[in-house]
């Protein structure tokens, strides 16, 4: 349970809705409400939510709440809703510093961002926001398909999710990108393997997440399944795009699939673990053609819980 769940919520205290599953146990601070873009065609999470940027005192006010429950408690923090990096410079630098004075053991402080937001924000304020102690930003790439990402109206290019990894990288961000498994359906899974592993492979991010693609209700792209316009990806074509996907790749990342949608717990450190994952996605492709059991399990997993 996230840190000052209980206990906050009894007071007025403004919860960011989603966060990572890698800040389970971190405390939650929400800075913006929504998502500025709010156009994926994947996506339902903000899509009901009017896009602001909380008022400093309100910010400051459940930092203050936060530090008089928890305060020595406290180690890793996690900045909500969508796109932190879009409120000025100068007022997110006021609140981490906030945060740095309120919880004197903080390890971590990590928010969502957009790749455009970043490729846009001058590197000097990148690095004035990342020495303020925003040390890790999650940022979905999804799929490094040109087309894809059309399609999907990400909102951004091949070449500015290069540019915005890199520009992260060069202020000192740990980078987290995540890859959509399945964005491309039965048809494209091929094209999104290798147009993301070339997007990666330029950016060499220090984290590599992957979701398996679960159509939400109320996105554009459940309609388009749900009148046939989009066709869901088989178990087998998620894992032959996974170990295509691995084989491409020429990183140095962690590549985790940390999600519980996702077929297998694939997890380990690039290049040197790369062979072991593959093998356990030729693996459990051998076991699919041989267990009946194996491919329920898989479809089951698929539909366990949202994004």
């Amino acid at each position: 349970m996230t840190i000052g769940r209980f206990g906050l919520r009894r007071r007025s205290y403004d919860f960011p809705p989603f966060r990572p599953p890698s800040e389970a146990n971190s405390l939650l601070l929400r800075v913006t409400r929504g998502c500025p873009w709010n156009r994926c065609t994947f996506c339902s999470m903000y899509k009901t939510t009017k896009f602001e940027i909380r008022d400093l005192e309100e910010i400051l006010g459940d930092i203050e709440l936060a530090k008089d429950l928890y305060g020595d408690r406290v180690r890793t923090i996690f900045i909500g809703d969508s796109n932190s990096l879009l409120v000025k410079t100068e007022i997110l630098v006021q609140v981490l510093n906030s945060l740095s004075s309120s919880f004197p053991h903080i390890e971590r402080v990590t928010s969502y961002a957009r790749a455009k937001t970043i490729a846009k924000k001058p590197l000097e304020d990148l690095i004035k926001i990342y020495r303020a102690g925003l040390t890790r930003l999650h940022v979905g790439l999804e799929t490094g398909d040109r087309d894809l990402l059309k399609e999907i109206e990400k909102g951004a290019t091949p070449e500015e999710m290069i540019e915005a990894g890199r520009k992260a990288k060069q202020a000192g961000f740990e980078y987290s990108l995540y890859v959509l498994l399945g964005i491309g359906g039965e048809e494209k899974w091929e094209s999104h393997a290798k147009g993301t592993a070339e997007v990666l492979n330029q950016i060499d991010p220090h984290f590599i997440r992957v979701r398996t693609f679960i159509p939400q209700p109320g996105s554009p792209l459940y309609d388009a399944m749900e009148e046939g316009r989009f066709r869901l990806a088989s178990p087998e074509t998620i894992l032959k795009e996974t170990k295509l996907l691995l084989e491409e790749l020429q990183v140095t990342s962690q590549f985790l699939s940390d999600h519980i949608s996702n077929l297998l717990p694939l997890h380990g450190k690039l290049p040197e673990e790369k062979e072991r994952m593959v093998q356990m996605i030729d693996d459990a492709l051998k076991g699919l053609g041989e267990d009946a059991s194996l491919r329920e399990e898989m479809e089951l997993r698929r539909h366990l819980t949202n994004l």
